[in-house]
């Protein structure tokens, strides 16, 4: 019941994703389990850290990454900090936990020349499946928007006359994002096929049967078109979107626009996006500069 609060409360007042949900729920579950298996029959109200010690110790030994284990543990304190608010318990048994030490990881994006190649290679068949799939590619790559916020697009929200695309971002939040020529052709074509399918649905992007699209359909097109242009061990929505973060800032645009596009809440989400960027710029300095004795 605890539990079933907690995700409601997620749901209705952080307004998150039905993903993120269970994400959450399931984290809980396992701890729940875990705890179970240790014929410790304690109420989650009741936890103390040692417990959750044990827990982490046991996830370690079994081979889950620090990372991971670190979005379980920040699962459990939001649940935590969840019961403080609510005044069921007085102290979180998180209160004073250090999250484990895990190697930076750099997400390569897709390179410009990349994405280049994947507009030439847009087939010439025009069919509803071939033009949705490559209307997922094109607002991917050209608006930033995350994969959550793609399926959850409604045509209304599709401004042609204004240029711009409204997306509802995490915790409902709105922003408008402009749209480049070629995406509102694309969106102009993509919207008579659409239109054949007679839907009932009001969501922009469709399966064939005229449902709404969903996380693994998106994953496999996006796998599917980037494999044919990239060698990238990732090749998901999410590298699109970095894809997208890092060219804006290889040509230019400053960091406050890049977070407004992306709708990050603050900067620091957003300057990860930056190191890519730096990487390129030392690259491009060390092979231009002509004191550099090692360019050729």
């Amino acid at each position: 019941m605890i539990i079933q609060k907690f995700i409601e409360y997620l749901k209705v007042e952080k307004g998150y994703s039905k993903h993120t949900l269970t994400a959450y729920a399931s984290d809980l579950k396992s701890f729940k389990d875990f705890l179970i298996k240790q014929d410790d029959n304690s109420e989650l109200n009741e936890i103390v850290y040692g417990q959750i010690r044990n827990w982490i110790v046991a996830l370690m030994e079994s081979g889950i990454e620090n990372r991971s284990v670190n979005r379980k543990i920040s699962s459990l304190k939001t649940f935590y900090n969840f019961l403080l608010k609510t005044g069921v318990i007085e102290k979180s048994p998180l209160d004073q936990h250090r999250s484990l030490k895990t190697p930076k990881k750099v997400l390569v994006p897709f390179s410009q020349k990349e994405m280049q190649h994947l507009s030439e290679i847009y087939g010439s068949e025009r069919s509803f499946e071939s033009m949705r799939n490559m209307m997922i590619m094109e607002l991917l790559y050209t608006t930033g928007m995350r994969r959550s916020e793609l399926i959850g697009l409604q045509v209304s929200d599709v401004n042609l006359e204004g240029r711009q695309i409204k997306v509802l971002g995490k915790r409902n939040k709105e922003r408008f994002i402009p749209l480049l020529d070629s995406t509102i052709i694309m969106v102009k074509e993509y919207i008579e096929f659409r239109n054949l399918l007679k839907p009932t649905q009001t969501q922009l992007l469709l399966t064939e049967k005229g449902m709404p699209l969903y996380d693994s359909l998106v994953y496999k097109i996006v796998k599917q078109y980037m494999t044919l242009v990239s060698s990238k061990e990732k090749r998901s929505p999410h590298v699109l979107r970095h894809a997208f973060a890092t060219h804006l800032l290889d040509e230019g645009s400053d960091l406050n626009t890049v977070k407004e596009l992306l709708g990050h809440s603050s900067l620091a989400s957003t300057q990860v996006y930056t190191h890519t960027s730096l990487e390129r710029l030392k690259e491009v300095y060390k092979k231009a500069h002509p004191r550099n004795t090692h360019k050729r």
